[in-house]
């Protein structure tokens, strides 16, 4: 098990190394960096005019400017250097976990994903124990009576979710519950008055503004976990060890949660660590941008917009690290709930 655990942990550094190494050879040829976003700027403020000719994003920033002042400008930014050279000098502050400093907000990039963290936290953690809280037991309910009129519904209605992209699903309950009938708020995660709010108010008026967002995360991964409880448990209700168990004169409450139910709940539970993390960072781009929501999904979107390099580059790098140290526990979680299974 621990040779495994060190080649596993092993490997995940060429990973790193490629996916770092292609995202920045791709951004040496994206037009429109940083030094070209900062002379249009600076341009458009010089004439006051807001026309194309400062809002270009092509390499033409440079034309009419000082070489001495374009250098200097170069130099702010890293770019004096060559890129092998900046390359080598970002791996070696990612070693240190040091993931630099953006270059429009004046910030580390750690404290700007600290502070969009707890947005990404409630719509991942509430998405996730909806899912599972929800999903399972409809599952083992639509195993339990395959073939009944209550399962050929609830499988409808779960495919028909599945089907609704959660961007438009979010559309929809922003123009329904938001806008025609004014139930639920339709932007941000607490109100203007949060601070002047008692507690039971704050924990209320949280829920009123998170409802939506979740609504609209929930549906994908519900219908996914739902409809994965359900053949698990048809698979393990088919197999010999429950006909033995029934011979036996057990109950079928007995059979169910006493044997089938820890055997088929192997794949959802090893499935648990992917899904919990994934509920931070997948997914929420759109949804975060629908309801104003500023977490993670937004900041690395506006993040690509804005050519903001060391923020893109730091959470790539950390969303990469945590999705590789995921996968390494869902597997380790599958060797302990399974003892039949050996990762050697």
């Amino acid at each position: 098990m621990l040779s495994y655990i060190l080649k596993r942990l092993l490997l995940m550094v060429p990973t790193l190394l490629g996916v770092l190494l292609l995202t920045f050879v791709v951004i040496q040829f994206v037009p429109g960096g940083p030094v070209e976003q900062y002379l249009a700027e600076a341009k458009t403020s010089a004439t006051g005019s807001g026309g194309a000719e400062g809002g270009g994003l092509g390499y033409r920033g440079g034309q009419g400017v000082d070489p001495k002042r374009l250098e200097q400008i170069k130099a702010l930014y890293g770019f004096d250097k060559p890129p092998a050279e900046r390359f080598v000098q970002m791996l070696g502050q990612f070693a240190t976990f040091d993931l630099g400093r953006s270059f429009f907000q004046n910030k580390d990039v750690w404290s700007l994903m600290l502070e969009k963290l707890p947005v990404s936290i409630s719509l991942g953690l509430w998405t996730f124990f909806i899912s599972y809280g929800v999903a399972v037991p409809l599952g083992v309910a639509k195993a339990v009576r395959a073939g009944s009129r209550f399962d050929l519904v609830t499988t409808l209605l779960v495919l028909v979710g599945y089907a609704i992209p959660g961007f438009v699903l979010g559309v929809a309950l922003l123009v329904v519950f938001g806008g025609q009938l004014q139930w639920f708020p339709l932007r941000g995660l607490t109100s203007a008055n949060w601070d002047e709010l008692s507690l039971g108010a704050k924990v209320t008026d949280y829920l009123w503004h998170i409802c939506l967002p979740v609504t609209a995360m929930v549906l994908g991964s519900f219908a996914v976990t739902a409809m994965l409880t359900k053949n698990a448990f048809l698979e393990e209700i088919r197999k010999q060890y429950v006909l033995t168990a029934r011979a036996k004169g057990l109950s079928e409450r007995q059979v169910l949660y006493g044997h089938v139910f820890r055997n088929a709940l192997i794949p959802i539970i090893t499935g648990f660590p992917a899904a919990f993390i994934g509920a931070f960072f997948t997914g929420s781009l759109l949804i975060e941008t629908l309801f104003s929501l500023d977490g993670l999904g937004l900041l690395s979107y506006e993040a690509v917009i804005r050519r903001d390099y060391p923020v893109v580059l730091g959470t790539l790098y950390f969303f990469t690290l945590i999705g590789l140290l995921t996968k390494l526990i869902s597997d380790l979680c599958y060797v302990w709930v399974d003892p039949r299974v050996k990762l050697d």
